[in-house]
């Protein structure tokens, strides 16, 4: 009796030490997946606390990037701006130096023009009739003045023949005031010199006589 008494508490003692062994094991499982979690829970928070930092520091760079993309456009739009106004300006002036490259000239030829003018209208009418060889000369002079009148108007070079017109200081010069009671002030009265324009310049004003008010 006294051998399987001691053979049964042997077995219980055994069966006790191993169920010990369990209950310990199984607390330092648990002890142990509790510290995992916890260091997981903190991994995860300064995970996340590392990815707003980085949203953060991405949010602050687009920032930057898009107002540095924005200054640089609109310095990009005001470069073209600038340009074209150059090249504008430039084409302009290439444009001016072309129509009114002739503009020298065309003032030497006006006093041609105006010597002609004196000579056909100096010719006393009743002369002509009298003498052949002065009627041949006043109409190859009249020839003479048509053709040069045709080669100003082909290179627009117009006359400026303003009679009873309104007196425009960017065509007219006014000479002298000539009192008119049936006209109207600031009208041109009398043209004592024609002037010229070529194209939209007036390189001659028209010398004129305007009227003048009733004093």
């Amino acid at each position: 009796m006294s051998i399987k008494l001691v053979f049964r508490c042997a077995i219980l003692s055994r069966m006790h030490s191993r169920c010990l062994t369990n209950h310990a094991t199984s607390r330092f499982l648990s002890s142990e997946a509790k510290e995992d979690k916890e260091q997981s829970s903190t991994e995860n928070q300064e995970t996340a606390e590392g990815i707003s930092d980085a949203e953060a520091k991405l949010k602050t760079e687009n920032g930057k990037l898009e107002s540095q993309v924005k200054e640089l456009t609109d310095k990009y739009k005001r470069s073209l701006a600038e340009t074209e106004n150059v090249r504008r300006r430039f084409n302009k002036q290439l444009e001016d130096s072309k129509m009114y490259a002739i503009q020298g000239f065309c003032k030497d030829l006006l006093e041609v023009a105006d010597i002609l003018g004196t000579a056909t209208s100096s010719v006393p009418k009743e002369e002509l009739a009298q003498n052949e060889h002065l009627k041949t000369l006043f109409e190859g002079l009249l020839m003479t003045e048509t053709q040069l009148q045709k080669v100003f108007q082909k290179n627009k070079l117009l006359k400026i023949d303003p009679l009873d017109e309104k007196f425009d200081p960017n065509l007219h010069e006014a000479m002298f005031e000539v009192p008119v009671p049936d006209k109207d002030p600031g009208l041109v009265a009398v043209v004592t010199k024609i002037g010229y324009r070529l194209h939209e310049r007036t390189i001659r004003p028209a010398l004129v006589g305007v009227t003048k008010g009733a004093s």
